[in-house]
């Protein structure tokens, strides 16, 4: 298993500078790589703007995302393919700008799970209420709303698993 930071590392130092005005975000799991880079706002759109409130600027945005994403398009096709010959993990690409943030594809990865009827009965009330489409849709809407609400706990814990992790590396070796 490549260490995250390896892969952050080789990924930040692939890329071409120009890409990006701050160094890219690469976040990972055990399937998949994404890279999201900001980009520059377009000319004339207020940094401090809320684009979804000023359509002019939302357009601007869209047309720069798109810009980018067509203007890069074999550049990060390349880099995407050697990375997943090096880490052996799919890659998707998104752009900040602004305050907007778009993934251009990504995986849908399915996980086997088995619930309970009351589980099972949380889901159900989100789909019977509209929430969600399915089942499927509905556990990653739960999934989603923890995340967005628990991310100060997440953050503790994935710390405390990274320090049992060097822990474990300053251990004896095993033959």
């Amino acid at each position: 298993m490549v260490d995250n930071d390896k892969i952050a590392g080789w990924v930040r130092g692939r890329l071409p500078d120009e890409w990006f005005v701050e160094p890219a975000e690469v976040t990972t799991d055990r399937e998949e790589i994404i890279i999201v880079g900001r980009i520059p706002l377009p000319d004339g759109v207020d940094k401090k703007a809320d684009s979804k409130a000023d359509g002019d600027a939302e357009e601007a945005i869209a047309g720069r995302v798109s810009r980018f994403r067509e203007d890069t398009r074999d550049d990060r096709i390349a880099i995407a393919r050697e990375a997943e010959r090096r880490f052996g993990r799919k890659v998707a690409w998104g752009v900040d700008c602004g305050t907007e943030r778009e993934i251009f594809t990504n995986l849908s990865v399915p996980v086997m799970t088995r619930l309970r009827q009351p589980e099972r009965l949380v889901l159900d009330t989100l789909v019977d209420a509209g929430v969600a489409r399915s089942r499927s849709h509905a556990l990653a809407w739960c999934v989603r709303l923890v995340g967005d609400n628990s991310q100060e706990w997440l953050g503790k814990l994935r710390e405390a698993m990274e320090q049992v992790e060097r822990v474990r590396d300053e251990g004896p070796a095993t033959t």
